[in-house]
């Protein structure tokens, strides 16, 4: 058959390779499928395309519409989904490892569609709280990110062609940044096709994503200040990359996820009559074997207690022996070959190293059935399990990393003893520990946090739930320090603020409201004869403001709010001998005096735009009230948030938030302060 020409997507075209590039096989057969090439590419020139087409359109979108672009994204992408499915299989994936990669990146577009709600109405976002730098108010300061305005050059993996791209560009389209994808060639064929049905969504913005599908080699020459390197795969490529002369000249992020040698402890409280024991076996196997082993975040290396070794050794043997290996299309099947005869001949390789310090237990001759498939044509190897009894003499299991379905054991005497085993991995991505014993829980991931970039804790309590050890999730961080590469992925607002350029501001209260569109405490009000609670969401303007009457509060107030509340703290009963506390006498209840605040501000007698109360946030108490003080409201619309209609009978609504200022006759310090959410019409 002849072979497909994989094709490159660069400013707005798609641009095929040429017959001399890269032959891509199917890992079960070795048939060779694609070419893979882009020597037709001018790396400058679609740099140049994204800062100008990609970026300047996504920083013109508010983070809700760009949230509701991934949402549409997701959905589009979820129904093309089998298509995708019958594209993985020629990577060797079982079906399980292709929902992974799959509908695991799907659902990271997904999740950062909802993050959207943690960001307001703009383009750019407003970080914090304000900073008062001056006695008066007069002079203040806060945090603004802006989207960069560059691109983000995303460097990915072979082993999740899929999730590696949708995780990342996720998290750059939500920030209003363009991004070049470079694939590992390897498997891009199966990013090529989800790929495709992105653009022929016509859902995100022309120049907003490009794809090279070949060769990237000198494409971070062209990279500039505004841009960010993105970086998964082995550590010794991303530090190449990472000194590259223009990435340090002009202080470009590289943000590095490399492959490490991650580890599992089986804690010394169990025993193998407890369920947390096959637990932890399982976990293993199914690190072991999900993608083959492939997978940066799967388990190198087996920590046990030393009086465990021989029941570990003999049950994952049991379990790996039942471990069916062959084509992922056959019945049965429950792990694929590797992704390429080249990738299972380094891990071989590294099979040899690791064999002249330390003994295999498990595995390791060519004695294995393929089921369904030619072991020979396809890239099939059977789990190797070693056991290292000195690991702090032979230390080749704390440096040499074989990317396939490969682990040691390595036993320890004390906790103690297994944090100092996982520091010598000279930094991981991801430790588990399968513990009952909440102390033992507590010093290890204390103890061991500083090398990790995330830690499971794995127990019969979260098992059924879990989502794994090699499982990062969106809104965690996925990273780790030293051989892991010092970056974080995702990680919610974290990675999103990655893409971002964070600037200090600093002017009068009145400059920084107008700047951000967020009102600054302290700042002009608007004043106008129509309260607030009358206007709709579009007519509210940022600052529209009353100041209230004031009501006089009384002793029978404070008794009546405590009857009907309940709350009889000591503080707020007339009868209290006050002597040696922080009151003099009787004090209203806080949340007494903020429903006082509510009946002042609360324009109740019509209907009108304003659904419903949507919670409070940042409510304090900051001065006590005693009986015959009058207190009176200072009310403000402070921000507006965008929502969207959830199906054509839903109503036409946003999120306002308002600052309440609760005052006294002294007016200063507050009584009070909070800010409310209401729900209101369009």
């Amino acid at each position: 058959m002849s072979l497909i020409q994989l094709e490159n997507y660069a400013e707005g075209k798609w641009i095929p390779s040429s017959e001399n590039g890269e032959i891509l096989k199917n890992a079960i057969t070795g048939e060779p499928l694609y070419y893979a090439e882009s020597s037709a590419l001018d790396f400058d020139s679609m740099m140049k395309f994204a800062r100008s087409k990609g970026a300047s359109k996504l920083r013109k979108m508010s983070f809700q519409e760009r949230g509701l672009m991934l949402k549409k994204l997701a959905l589009h992408l979820l129904t093309k989904k089998e298509l995708f499915y019958k594209v993985s299989a020629y990577t060797g994936a079982t079906k399980s490892d292709s929902w992974v990669d799959i509908e695991g990146g799907i659902g990271n577009l997904f999740a950062y569609a909802s993050l959207r709600r943690q960001f307001g109405n703009e383009w750019y976002y407003v970080e914090g709280e304000t900073a008062k730098l001056s006695k008066q108010n007069t002079f203040i300061g806060h945090h603004i990110l802006v989207p960069k305005e560059g691109v983000a050059i995303h460097i990915n993996a072979f082993n999740f062609p899929v999730w590696g791209m949708l995780e990342k560009i996720a998290v750059n389209l939500l920030a209003g940044v363009p991004a070049i994808v470079k694939p590992a060639t390897l498997t891009s064929y199966l990013t090529e096709v989800v790929f495709k049905e992105i653009i022929a969504s016509n859902i995100v913005p022309e120049g907003a994503l490009q794809l090279i599908c070949g060769s990237a080699r000198g494409i971070l020459d062209y990279c500039l200040h505004q841009d960010v390197v993105t970086f998964t795969g082995s550590a010794e490529t991303g530090k190449k990359l990472k000194i590259t002369s223009n990435i340090i000249e002009n202080s470009i992020p590289f943000n590095m996820e490399a492959d490490s040698l991650n580890a599992c402890v089986l804690g010394t409280d169990i025993t193998p009559d407890m369920p947390e024991f096959d637990i932890f076996i399982k976990e293993v196997v199914r690190e072991m074997t999900t993608k083959a082993g492939q997978k940066c975040t799967a388990i190198r290396r087996i920590l046990v207690p030393e009086n465990r070794t021989e029941d570990v050794i003999i049950a994952l043997g049991k379990r790996l022996q039942s471990n069916t290996i062959g084509d992922p299309s056959v019945e049965g099947v429950r792990m694929g070959p590797l992704a390429g005869l080249s990738q299972r001949d380094d891990v071989l390789e590294k099979v040899n190293q690791l064999k002249a310090s330390q003994q295999v237990v498990i595995g390791g001759n060519e004695d294995y059935d393929v089921k369904g498939a030619d072991k020979i044509k396809g890239a099939f190897m059977s789990p190797i399990v070693f056991l290292n009894e000195t690991p702090y003499q032979n230390t080749a299991c704390h440096d040499v990393e074989a990317f396939g379905p490969v682990s040691t054991i390595i036993p320890y005497k004390e906790i103690n003893d297994a944090v100092q085993l996982i520091k010598m991995g000279k930094g991981s991505l991801v430790s588990s520990i399968v513990t009952a014993n909440n102390d033992i829980a507590k010093e290890f991931t204390l103890e061991a946090a500083s090398s990790l970039g995330r830690i499971l804790v794995l127990n019969s309590a979260c098992a059924k739930e879990s989502t794994g050890h090699g499982s990062p999730m969106p809104l965690l961080v996925h990273g780790g320090p030293g051989r892991a590469g010092g970056g974080e992925e995702m990680g919610g607002k974290r990675g999103v603020f990655h893409y971002m350029q964070r600037t200090a501001i600093q002017g009068s209260p009145d400059m920084l409201t107008a700047i951000t569109n967020q009102y600054q405490q302290g700042a002009t009000g608007i004043h106008s004869k129509t309260h607030p609670f009358k206007k709709t969401f579009h007519e509210l303007k940022i600052g529209d403001q009353i100041v209230t009457e004031k009501r006089l509060i009384t002793s029978e107030d404070i008794n009546r709010f405590a009857d009907l509340s309940g709350d009889h703290f000591y503080a707020h009963n007339e009868d209290t001998h006050f002597e040696g506390t922080m009151f003099t006498h009787q004090v209203a209840h806080g949340y007494f005096i903020m429903s006082v605040a509510a009946g002042l501000f609360v324009d109740s007698y019509e209907m009108n735009p304003v659904l419903l109360n949507y919670g409070i946030d940042e409510l304090r108490f900051t001065k006590p009230v005693y009986p015959d003080t009058s207190v009176y409201v200072r009310f403000t619309c402070k921000e507006k948030i965008d929502q969207e209609k959830r199906n054509d009978e839903d109503i036409d609504k946003g999120i306002v938030k308002w600052l309440v200022e609760i005052l006294d006759e002294s007016e200063e310090p507050l009584v009070g302060i909070a800010t409310i959410l209401t729900m209101v019409k369009k």
